[in-house]
């Protein structure tokens, strides 16, 4: 049952995505030519709703559905390997037209060619697994 919970929601969302059209090639490349504020508008909200539910959580001692006390690590901030990993996610995402986050529900819209980028996508998966402890810390 829970795994049809996630399964459900995970639908929900990825239509969500497809209705504020964020998986659209347009949208993405109007974004990277600095044609629009659609994106930008969509990314910018996100940042504020997840910096004000991390202030939430933290302020409220939130635990988990397991009764975890929900306490997000601090993270170091490493400019070297933040600004390469900046680049290398910001031309994969304008060469593809597609962030690697919604990919599957652009399969899920019908759009077979982003097959490709999934592949891709775990490709980089498995050679940054394989370079992770030779990267910048």
């Amino acid at each position: 049952m829970k795994n049809l919970y996630s399964i459900l929601l995970g639908m929900l969302f990825g239509g969500i995505l497809v209705k504020a059209e964020v998986l659209s090639w347009f949208r993405i490349q109007e974004m990277f030519w600095f044609q629009g504020f659609h994106m930008y508008g969509v990314i910018g909200s996100a940042v504020a709703v997840g910096a004000v539910s991390l202030w939430l959580l933290k302020r409220f001692n939130a635990k988990s559905i397991s009764g975890d006390l929900i306490s997000p690590a601090p993270k170091t901030f490493n400019k070297k390997g933040n600004l390469i990993g900046g680049i290398i996610f910001g031309f994969g995402w304008a060469l593809t037209g597609a962030c690697p986050g919604p990919l599957y529900a652009l399969i899920g819209s019908g759009y077979g060619v982003i097959l490709i980028s999934v592949l891709a996508a775990m490709f980089g998966v498995v050679v940054y697994g394989r370079l992770k402890d030779r990267l910048p810390h």
